[in-house]
C-alpha cells in the first residue's frame, strides 16, 4: 500500500507537446509505473520508490513555489503513471486541493484505464493511444468511453516511430470516427524522439507526409522541449 505521494519531481516548464504546446505549466511527476512502454523516455520513473514519499502539503508548497508563488496556475500531473491504482487516492486528494486553489489541471493518462473519480474533477485529460512500437495496447473502448463521458475535455496522443505505428493509429482513428460519425476531439501524432538521438528529421517529415496523404486527419506536433534542450535533458 502506497501511503504518501510518490514524487519523482515537481518543476516549472513550458509544455513541449500536444495541444498545450507553448503553455507554461507546473509539472507534478509521480514515481511508479507498471505500464512498461518499450520506448519510454522516463524509465527512471518506473520503480515505486517509497523513500520518494511526500505529504500533500509538501506537494502543494512545491507547486506554489515553482509557479512563482502561485502566478502560474496551470498544472500537469504526469509520471510514471499517476493513474496506477496505488497512486489514485493521492492524486485524487491533490486534484481536489488544486481545484480549491483555482488551478487548471491536466492529467497525463496512459490510455490503459479511465479513472472516473479523477477525470470528473480535472479540467483536461491527455489520453494516450499506444502504438505497436510501445509494446502496449490501448483498448478502443477506452477512447469511446472518453467520448461519451468527457466530450470537449480531452486529447488523444500517439507516438509514431514508423509506418506500422502510423497505419495502426489510422485504422483506430477510422474505427472510432465511423462509430462516432466524426472525430469530436484532437488526435495528435508525436514523431518519436529517442534518447541519445539526433533530431529525427526523416521520421518527422515521413509522419507529416503520411498524414497529408491520408487527408490530414491528425495534428502532427513534435516534442519542442527536446529540440531546444536535447532528448536526454530532464525537467524541461
Amino acid at each position: 500500500m502506497i501511503t504518501k505521494h510518490l514524487i519523482n519531481s515537481i518543476y516549472r516548464a513550458t509544455e513541449g507537446e500536444g495541444v498545450f504546446l507553448g503553455r507554461p505549466q507546473i509539472f507534478v511527476r509521480y514515481q511508479g509505473c507498471a505500464v512498461g512502454c518499450l520506448n519510454c523516455d522516463s524509465k527512471d520513473t518506473w520503480d515505486f520508490t517509497e523513500d520518494m514519499g511526500q505529504s500533500l502539503e509538501m506537494v502543494m508548497e512545491a507547486v506554489y513555489r515553482e509557479g512563482f508563488n502561485g502566478a502560474i496556475k496551470n498544472v500537469s500531473i504526469t509520471g510514471g503513471d499517476p493513474l496506477h491504482p496505488g497512486h489514485v487516492p493521492h492524486v485524487l486528494a491533490l486534484v481536489k486541493m488544486l481545484k480549491e486553489k483555482k488551478y487548471y489541471v491536466n492529467i497525463e493518462a496512459a490510455g490503459t484505464r479511465v479513472v472516473d473519480e479523477i477525470f470528473d474533477l480535472v479540467d483536461y485529460v491527455s489520453f494516450d493511444f499506444k502504438t505497436p512500437s510501445t509494446g502496449v495496447k490501448t483498448p478502443l473502448k477506452n477512447i469511446s468511453k472518453m467520448i461519451a463521458q468527457y466530450p470537449g475535455k480531452f486529447q488523444v496522443k500517439a507516438v509514431i516511430s514508423d509506418l506500422v505505428d502510423f497505419n495502426t493509429t489510422l485504422e483506430a482513428f477510422k474505427m472510432i470516427s465511423s462509430e462516432e460519425k466524426g472525430m469530436p476531439f484532437p488526435w495528435v501524432l508525436t514523431p518519436c524522439f529517442n534518447t541519445k538521438e539526433e533530431f529525427p528529421l526523416e521520421r518527422f517529415t515521413q509522419t507529416l507526409s503520411w498524414n497529408e496523404k491520408n487527408g490530414g486527419l491528425f495534428r502532427v506536433i513534435g516534442q519542442q522541449h527536446k529540440w531546444i534542450f536535447g532528448p536526454d535533458q530532464k525537467q524541461v
